[in-house]
């Protein structure tokens, strides 16, 4: 079994996503906390200019956090969950991507197609998978189809899945090749303990190690057609319970198909960073509460 040290933030497991930065690719990630969205952060580092050329997908409450306008003005979506609003938001997140995501020469966009933290929509997962005669997942949810079928006929280029792409009209005009890749990530927690937010910039929990598994996908081997990507989708997950099922009953994850062992790789980022990214919020969160402050005094 592989050993970690305790000075280590984040092990990366399986497939090499520094070999496909450079390429356009969604990636496609399991959601338990807020702090999913910190681990994902950090492991990007090293990853060539990577964070800086992505694009989020994440539920609209987070536009009112303190990091919310930084999102804003970065240019990522955010998406109103409900049957009531789904699709006005896919409208919305349809033309989103033709305005902003090649204008602003994004090459990675970065979606939860769970639609919501496990805790919260378990119950209701397993519900309609007794239903439908689908597997019963207790490490994740059953993902949801529209925002990625939207990202998948926006930003691929035709001539890569074979239909007719909404974006293709984009594409051509940016000489873009289109998304290449789905890179499926995995992030598993020891105990299956996530962290959130508070817990990244207080640290008021003892320093544990979080594990990111991930498996490259080539955008020519993902269906087109609704129900097909519905059901490839639904394949990803129940792989994704079957691997933190494996994680949690051995503390590692498995190895890649044709390995005889799993290969991680153990990440460090240096303090310097660390206290600046606490600083930022730290400083726009009390940015927040002074606005929120002058609210409260003006009407009252």
């Amino acid at each position: 079994m592989h050993k970690v040290s305790v000075d280590s933030l984040v092990v990366e497991w399986g497939d090499d996503v520094k070999a496909v930065s450079e390429d356009e690719a969604v990636v496609l990630v399991n959601h338990q906390a807020t702090g999913d969205v910190c681990t994902l952060m950090m492991c990007l580092q090293d990853k060539g200019t990577v964070v800086r050329q992505m694009m989020w997908l994440m539920d609209h409450i987070f536009k009112y956090t303190n990091f919310g306008i930084v999102s804003l003005i970065h240019g990522d979506f955010f998406i109103r969950q409900g049957k009531a609003h789904r699709d006005q938001q896919l409208v919305l997140l349809k033309e989103h991507l033709e305005k902003y995501y090649r204008s602003r020469n994004r090459k990675w966009i970065v979606l939860f197609p769970e639609g919501g933290f496990l805790r919260k929509r378990r119950e209701t997962s397993q519900a309609f998978a007794k239903k439908n005669n689908l597997p019963f997942l207790q490490h994740v949810t059953l993902p949801r189809l529209g925002a990625t079928q939207v990202i998948l006929k926006t930003l691929v280029a035709p001539q890569e899945n074979g239909t007719p792409a909404g974006g293709d009209a984009v594409i051509k005009e940016s000489k873009s090749k289109g998304l290449q890749w789905v890179i499926d990530a995995t992030i598993a927690y020891p105990k299956g303990e996530p962290i959130d937010i508070q817990t990244w910039i207080l640290g008021y929990r003892q320093p544990t190690v979080t594990h990111v598994h991930y498996r490259i996908f080539p955008i020519k081997d993902v269906p087109a057609e609704p129900e097909a990507l519905s059901q490839w989708l639904y394949q990803r997950f129940i792989e994704k319970e079957d691997l933190l099922t494996h994680f949690y009953e051995t503390g590692a994850f498995p190895p890649l198909q044709g390995q005889t062992k799993a290969v991680s790789r153990e990440m460090t980022l240096s303090n310097l960073w660390l206290v600046g990214i606490q600083s930022l919020a730290f400083l726009s969160g009390g940015m927040w509460y002074c606005i929120l402050q002058y609210f409260y005094h003006c009407l009252f």
